[in-house]
């Protein structure tokens, strides 16, 4: 089952979300930028608050 967490601190221009698929969890970006994929949701959540400062 795919889960989705929104941060919604985000500046509006870079609005992401994580995605799970299998046992990897990948953030991804409206912008079109993707995170590489991780087996910690924490991990990913930390790419998508560095690129949403960035």
């Amino acid at each position: 089952m795919t889960e989705q967490d929104e941060h919604r601190d985000a500046p509006s221009r870079h609005r992401t979300t994580t995605v799970e698929k299998g046992p990897f969890c990948t953030a991804h970006c409206t912008c079109g930028w993707r995170g590489p994929a991780r087996r910690a949701r924490s991990q990913a959540r930390t790419d998508a608050e560095t690129h949403s400062r960035g």
